[in-house]
């Protein structure tokens, strides 16, 4: 049975962007978090987990400008060579 190499890069491509977004906004809001208990507030933890969330929506637009990128390259090259 043959695979089809599209569907395996589809579903990479599917959790690359998922892990762009949710690792900064898990990682600011622990980080927010234990700097929330050292210090006996309450707000750091949002603070930081838009910080997070702004930075998981830089991470996917970079991402998905990249892709696109290197989709358009192949053309380039094609349009050249006529």
């Amino acid at each position: 049975m043959k695979y089809n190499k599209n569907v395996y890069r589809a579903l990479a491509m599917i959790t690359q962007f998922g892990l762009n977004m949710l690792v900064p906004i898990f990682g600011c809001a622990f980080l927010g978090n234990f700097i929330d208990k050292k210090l006996e507030t309450s707000f750091w933890v949002i603070v930081f987990f838009f910080i997070g969330a702004l930075a998981g929506f830089r991470n996917v637009f970079l991402f998905s400008k990249k892709i696109y990128e290197d989709k358009e390259k192949p053309n380039e090259k094609t349009r050249r060579n006529k």
